[in-house]
């Protein structure tokens, strides 16, 4: 456990935090705990009479946060998806800032067994939570060659996507596909090296992830949730580490802004009043966070702040 913490670098810490602008008194919650990086440096801003909500789906991650902070009575854990983060009671007395880091944590990629990465043969898992849902193996060997390719393109912009279904089942009519290897292999078989350093199976693992744990849907919900629990003056503090991903995030924040989308051409159309601000533009991970840590080079932190 203490080497999986040492190898677990938060990104952006620094920043996502101060977009929190964390008061002593006031009630936080850590949607993505993950291994604790943002929760311990939100807690280290925390008065006596603070509150930390913290959530993770991965068992591994709650057991983390329970040997950690269950002694601590300004925190709280729950064992859910942060999308349900409305139903937890704990959130009913509103809260004053929420903190979201998107996406596979860097513990869940460095264990094999859980099947995210390409880098090691194991299980093609993929799941987050562990205790319920399908696999990744369970989507392949069910689902049909349209709706894999849709998958494929949709959450992974893989161009290749019908050459790699068509391959998938032609080789789960043979056997089934249970291994991250056996997968990765095939795809580089289909579509060969074609981008220098990048392997080929990069954006179909990526595709499986996403629609394995509804993670695009998961994130939707949550935004709504998390915009209805907020305080006036609360802010969202989101990281994300894919386009797909900062889209949602992105658009949420506009739509909410009170600004009209409307089209020049089309009749008038009357704003919706402001429920959101962005605080400040996106931010980047900074040239010496990226030299420490290669796998924030993608990350986009978004702030928001709750109007009314």
């Amino acid at each position: 456990m203490a080497e999986q913490q040492l190898r677990h670098i938060p990104v952006m810490l620094g920043e996502a935090v101060e977009g929190l602008a964390v008061r002593a008194g006031g009630r936080y919650l850590d949607g993505t705990f993950g291994r604790g990086g943002h929760a311990r440096e939100v807690l280290s801003r925390l008065g006596p009479d603070g509150r930390l909500l913290l959530m993770d789906r991965d068992p591994t991650a709650i057991a983390t946060a329970q040997a950690e902070f269950a002694a601590d009575s300004r925190v709280s854990i729950r064992h859910a998806n942060f999308s349900s983060l409305a139903e937890w009671e704990e959130t009913a007395a509103g809260l004053d800032g929420i903190l979201l880091d998107l996406g596979v944590s860097s513990p869940q990629l460095d264990e094999a067994a859980r099947g995210f990465s390409f880098m090691a043969d194991a299980p093609l898992d993929m799941r987050m939570d562990t205790t319920q849902g399908e696999s990744a193996a369970d989507f392949l060997a069910h689902a049909d060659e349209r709706e894999i390719a849709d998958v494929l393109w949709a959450y992974g912009e893989e161009r290749f996507s019908r050459k790699i279904a068509r391959a998938i089942v032609e080789r789960r009519a043979e056997q089934p596909i249970t291994r991250t290897g056996e997968l990765a292999a095939l795809i580089e078989r289909v579509v060969g090296r074609r981008e220098p350093g990048k392997h080929p199976a990069t954006r179909s693992f990526q595709a499986l992830r996403i629609r394995v744990n509804g993670e695009l849907d998961s994130l939707k919900q949550g935004l709504e949730a998390a915009l209805e629990r907020l305080n006036v003056g609360g802010r969202l503090s989101i990281i994300s580490f894919h386009s797909l991903e900062d889209r949602v995030v992105k658009l949420f924040i506009r739509d909410h802004s009170g600004r009209v989308q409307g089209s020049r051409r089309g009749p008038p159309v009357v704003a919706a009043p402001a429920r959101l601000a962005a605080v400040g533009k996106a931010q980047f991970p900074s040239d010496a966070e990226l030299a420490t840590n290669p796998r924030a080079r993608s990350a986009v932190l978004r702030v928001a702040e709750k109007l009314s």
